[in-house]
């Protein structure tokens, strides 16, 4: 695959439908919740931030170790996007100037170093406490 192209997964509707694209994360993680209800904050009501824990993971084509191993950007005809390809379309779907940001993470030779910045972060995350609490995740 060229680099910066977007990774794509067979879309596998989901039910019910979904709104404009929905971010899934790993609610058990301080860490990932905290940027998870950052992102809320900056995209409109018509998105979805939810964890996985709450999510239907089955209607949204995905399984208990892809939810554990990434969060997830789900579009709504089921396209499924992972690690920073993730952060990118969450970013890309906020207002000016997040967008610019996203779209950067996707490009040339600043997407497998974003890949590479996501995994280590993904890997160490249970080490990292909260911005607002010393909690931390339990893996």
């Amino acid at each position: 695959m060229p680099t910066g192209e977007k990774e794509k997964y067979e879309p596998h509707p989901p039910a019910p439908p979904l709104h404009s694209g929905t971010l899934v994360y790993d609610g058990d993680c301080g860490f990932c919740t905290t940027t998870a209800l950052w992102a809320k904050r900056r995209l409109s009501d018509d998105y979805r931030v939810v964890p996985s824990q709450q999510a239907d993971l089955d209607a949204l084509g995905l399984s208990v170790e892809d939810a554990a191993r990434s969060a997830w950007w789900i579009d709504p005809d089921g396209t499924r996007s992972d690690e920073h390809q993730c952060i990118a379309e969450a970013l890309r779907a906020m207002p000016a100037p997040w967008p610019a940001l996203g779209r950067l993470l996707t490009l040339g030779p600043v997407s497998p170093l974003a890949r590479s910045a996501y995994r280590l972060i993904a890997r160490n995350r249970h080490r990292m406490p909260r911005f607002s609490s010393s909690t931390r995740c339990q893996r």
